[in-house]
């Protein structure tokens, strides 16, 4: 059976090599995709993985970025996909200080929609006319632009398709926020969920409360739209997307991974390609080649989220105490909240502390143990297609949904007990890397992740259902496009 499989990847292999000059010209079926991502790196990786499957099937990409993230970027494209940009008004960057978010969304709005509408003109005059726009719904004024010019849409959501739930339903008023703290609140598939457990904004706590109808309104316009992709697959989140399909034609098309981490079917797939902050590789990866198999815990809050000075100490104080290795990933901006303390007293043998790392390479890494995450969806997508057990430290908005399905739903992590403020502490934070590590609970966490693993590389691999979807998806391109 292995010989076989193995035969039929390199027959899949051998069979892109001969499209690659008809992929490179956008000929091979006339379809021709626009993909515009959010502008920030946990938007656009998982629309850019989505978009090498499509390359895969034979379609064109040609993706839309920022004038600002194209300057400000280190970016490697994979393949023959083609970019360009549009103007969110900031091109010299500036959003923050010319009046924060609320400022921004609607610039975007008045300026993307304007420049969006001019490179869809611009590649039919050329030639290259498009097909379909796949947007991300934080910007859902691009289904507008989609539709006014005749085009098919699909909504590509990098969240998950429970969090998608929860927003739809504050949007069509069927739920109002924020929930009281003592209300459960319903989601199909799970048992009844607290306020603790929902997004921070439907709960109502976090900064930018204003942000719940920012969110929500993702769905204001999903009525529009042809299609409906989550980056999930379809036993991940079956009794939602079932749910949700009711609604729309929703479909799960991931985990979107670079393809060298699930099923390895598309050549050369090692990395997203884009990167906000530079990884530092060799050093991460040098010391992790010293530690014994399943040693070390790697601590990592992605690109963007702000931890309180305190939960900072908390951790570093868990760190410590513990007696594992571990590789923590402190973004420039959030080094100053490190001890100092504790900087003095950690070894290069006990701990390596390092701005960015390649997470992908770092989390597949055999002396890597456990995963503490803040829970954005993306680290928990990454997390559980690569077997690593998690401790969820969320800290706002969909990560404290994440980490209930993390804990309850999937059983491959722990979330500590959290104090009257709001902190997660070092002995609440400990018990959890001591259970994980050494303990029975341990056992049965790690069990469920490598079973986590295996569905879904089998969701991505050729038949799976992620692939089914996405040939369903590939096929209605390309007959629009041949009409």
């Amino acid at each position: 059976m292995l010989g076989l499989n193995h035969e039929k990847r390199l027959v899949k292999i051998s069979d892109r090599e001969k499209m690659r000059k008809e992929l490179e010209t956008g000929t091979k079926n006339g379809g021709h995709i626009l993909v515009v991502p959010y502008p920030s790196q946990g938007h656009i990786n998982p629309m850019l993985q989505f978009s090498k499957r499509l390359i895969s099937k034979g379609l064109k990409i040609t993706l839309a970025i920022t004038v600002h993230v194209s300057k400000t970027t280190n970016t490697k494209f994979h393949g023959p996909i083609a970019i360009e940009t549009i103007s969110d008004g900031f091109d010299d960057g500036g959003s923050m200080e010319a009046g924060g978010p609320s400022v921004y969304v609607q610039r975007f709005k008045t300026v993307g929609s304007e420049t969006l509408t001019q490179l869809i003109e611009k590649l039919e005059t050329s030639g290259n006319p498009v097909s379909c726009v796949v947007y991300d719904p934080f910007i859902p004024w691009v289904l507008d632009v989609t539709k006014k010019l005749g085009l098919i849409g699909a909504a590509f959501f990098t969240q998950s398709c429970i969090v998608g739930a929860i927003y739809y339903s504050v949007q069509k008023g069927l739920v109002k926020a924020p929930i009281p703290a003592d209300q459960a609140f319903s989601v199909p598939g799970l048992p009844p969920l607290s306020a603790s457990d929902l997004p921070s904004f439907v709960a109502g706590v976090g900064p930018y409360p204003f942000l719940l109808d920012y969110l929500a309104n993702q769905f204001a316009n999903i009525h529009k739209t042809d299609w409906v992709l989550f980056s999930t697959f379809d036993k991940l989140e079956s009794e939602v997307l079932n749910w949700m399909s009711k609604l729309w034609r929703v479909r799960g098309i991931g985990p979107t991974l670079p393809s060298m981490y699930l099923e390895k079917g598309i050549e050369d797939d090692k990395d997203y390609g884009f990167h906000i902050f530079e990884p530092k590789r060799a050093e991460c990866i040098n010391w992790l080649n010293t530690k014994k198999s399943k040693s070390v815990i790697y601590v990592s809050f992605g690109s963007i989220s702000i931890v309180k000075q305190q939960q900072i100490e908390e951790i570093a104080l868990a760190l410590l105490e513990c007696k594992h290795n571990f590789l923590w990933v402190v973004r420039e901006a959030e080094e100053c909240k490190i001890p100092s303390k504790f900087l003095e007293e950690i070894t290069p043998e006990k701990g390596l502390i390092i701005r960015w790392c390649p997470q992908l390479e770092v989390l597949s890494h055999p002396a890597v143990g456990c995963f503490v995450t803040h829970c954005g969806f993306n680290s928990t997508l990454e997390g559980l297609s690569l077997g690593v057990p998690m401790i969820a430290l969320p800290q706002w908005t969909d990560q404290p949904m994440n980490a209930k399905c993390i804990e309850d739903l999937w059983g491959v992590g722990m979330r500590p007990k959290v104090d009257e403020e709001g902190i997660f502490r070092k002995k609440e934070i400990g018990l959890c890397i001591s259970e994980i590590m050494e303990g029975e609970k341990g056992k049965e966490i790690k069990e469920n992740a490598s079973k986590w693993k295996e569905l879904a590389k089998e969701a991505v691999d050729e038949g799976g259902s992620s692939d089914r979807n996405i040939e369903e998806f590939v096929a209605q391109v390309t007959s629009f496009a041949t009409h």
